[in-house]
């Protein structure tokens, strides 16, 4: 049972099903291992808990509204 796991920003639930979908069917095709027997996990990360060059993103993406 492959499992794939994704780290990333918060995300709604529909671009939660496409990312599934998609990436499922592209390891699928390349692995050649059916749909079903994968597992994935999408691991939500609030910009606020995340940082870059030592500021949070959630900082760096209010500078850049203005």
């Amino acid at each position: 049972m492959p499992v794939i796991t994704i780290e990333g920003p918060v995300l709604s639930v529909d671009k939660k099903e496409r990312l599934a979908k998609e990436i499922t069917q592209l390891a699928a095709e390349i692995m050649n291992i059916p749909l079903d027997a994968y597992v994935i996990f999408i691991k939500e990360n609030p910009y606020e808990n995340m940082a870059q060059g030592g500021i949070l993103i959630s900082e760096k993406l209010k500078k850049m509204k203005g």
